[in-house]
């Protein structure tokens, strides 16, 4: 008799992985480096580290280390909240009627409320390890300034985080629980910054972006003293903080001998994206595995679909490195309308040369398509899920069904990248039918483009 698969697979305490594991080390092609905006040379730690913690920095600079330790001081927190149940979506597969098994990795179940805690965490440790004050960083839909305000205030730093207009608008709640945990939220852009006052100057309706936003974060950081900027996503160094996710997915299934076929995540900057997918992107390059990838991004933000495989900043202002990746442009602005995260412009260099080479796929889902989806799954399985991870639920529904039309049984694993409590306005538009859908057109994206740096890199390539 078949051995009946439990709701819950929950690995012990124990079995929370000890190391972090850095795809970069598995890849034959790596991601191109990242380069110095003035010289266009690969950028050193030493011109990182003017922006960014040391640790960090090593850690982005790092393509050969497979496995990189987690420190014993940051395990202990870890224990708090991990590790994270791998779930079993009995309820959706019976409401489907569909002979696909479908698992989600629920990281809503810290106090953050995402998965963003777990490269939050990381950086204020190794901040506090260095002997650093304050923090500064960006938020979106504000899932990372939250997780990142809780590890401030675990670790004791100060942190003043910049948050998209529209969102903080948005989602006055969440602005509240970041202020809870003690940090200084300012509404971006914003007349505290020369960034800022430019970019109102130019436009002084604009709602915000996460690149105007990294902007101000980055210049308030280098002009304080003892003090650093810290990224949710995007970087190389945060996939590789968020490979705890992957792992542990990985070990709960391995236990019942569970192979997936398909691992669907939602794709901002890839940060749970990229964590998801890692020890089992690690076998397919190996050639072990034929586990296909989808990335699912929103259709008014398609950084893959849509986007330039080119060298770009990672802000408005044009401070930052610049990294090669999927990009609209760093101008790029988001519709006002879009209320579902997964706004930034670009995506994580890892994961723009997986999908180069074909080995991610990637796909959109208008908005309104993706709050059915979000409803009907906290109807069926009970919880409200985070906008940005109904992205993945939606394709999940999708891959689910197309399995029901062919009668084949295969294995779906998605991430739940976090709960959607605080994105009730969102909801709340969704449930009067005031919510819309917005596409951008070829100019809109053509006005992006034109952000992108005029450098040789760019036109050979």
């Amino acid at each position: 008799m078949a051995q009946k698969i439990p709701t819950r697979l929950y690995l012990s305490e124990d079995e929370i992985p000890k190391y972090w594991y850095n795809l970069r080390a598995d890849m034959k092609e790596k991601p191109d480096p990242i380069l110095h905006p003035g010289t266009l040379r690969p950028a050193s730690a030493a011109d990182l580290e003017a922006v960014f913690c040391k640790e960090p920095v090593a850690q982005e600079l790092d393509e050969t280390t497979r496995l990189i330790k987690i420190p014993d001081g940051l395990l202990d927190f870890y224990k708090a909240y991990r590790p994270a149940p791998l779930i079993r979506a009995y309820f959706l597969e019976k409401a489907l009627g569909t002979p696909a098994e479908i698992y989600y990795k629920h990281e809503g179940t810290n106090t953050s409320g995402s998965h963003k805690l777990n490269s939050a965490a990381a950086q204020a440790y190794y901040a506090k390890e260095e002997g650093l004050d304050s923090l500064t960083t960006e938020t979106g839909a504000g899932q990372w300034g939250t997780a990142m305000a809780m590890a401030c205030a675990f670790y004791g730093l100060d942190l003043t985080v910049y948050m998209v207009k529209i969102s903080s608008e948005q989602k006055p709640y969440r602005k509240a629980l970041i202020e809870t945990y003690g940090a200084n939220l300012i509404p971006s852009p914003s007349n505290t910054t020369e960034a800022g006052r430019k970019i109102l100057e130019r436009d002084p309706n604009t709602n915000g972006s996460l690149g105007c936003a990294i902007s101000e974060a980055v210049e308030r950081a280098v002009k304080t003293d003892k003090c650093r900027y810290v990224l949710g996503s995007v970087l190389n160094h945060v996939l590789l903080h968020q490979s705890i996710i992957g792992q542990e997915a990985k070990a709960a299934l391995d236990k019942y001998n569970i192979k997936p076929d398909i691992i669907i995540g939602c794709a901002g900057g890839g940060s749970n994206l990229g964590g998801l997918i890692a020890p089992f992107m690690a076998e397919k390059l190996a050639g072990t595995s034929h586990t296909r990838f989808i990335a699912v991004e929103p259709a008014s933000c398609p950084s893959f679909t849509r986007g330039r495989y080119a060298y770009d900043f990672g802000d408005t202002a044009k401070t930052t490195p610049l990294l090669r990746m999927y990009t609209l442009g760093n101008g790029f602005i988001p519709s006002a309308n879009h209320a579902g995260g997964l706004r930034y412009h670009g995506m994580n260099p890892i994961l723009s040369k997986l999908y180069r080479d074909g080995l991610l796929e990637a796909r959109t889902a208008v908005q309104t398509d993706v709050f059915d989806a979000a409803v009907r799954f906290a109807k069926i399985e009970g919880i409200l899920p985070a906008p940005e991870s109904s992205h993945a639920i939606k394709i999940a529904i999708d891959e689910a069904l197309e399995c029901k039309r062919t009668g084949e049984k295969k294995t779906i694993l998605f991430g739940l990248t976090g709960t959607g409590y605080f994105d009730m306005t969102a909801y709340m538009s969704y449930n009067a039918k005031t919510m819309g859908d917005y596409i951008p057109t070829d100019e809109d994206l053509a006005r992006g483009f034109a952000s992108l740096p005029d450098i040789p890199q760019n036109k050979s390539r």
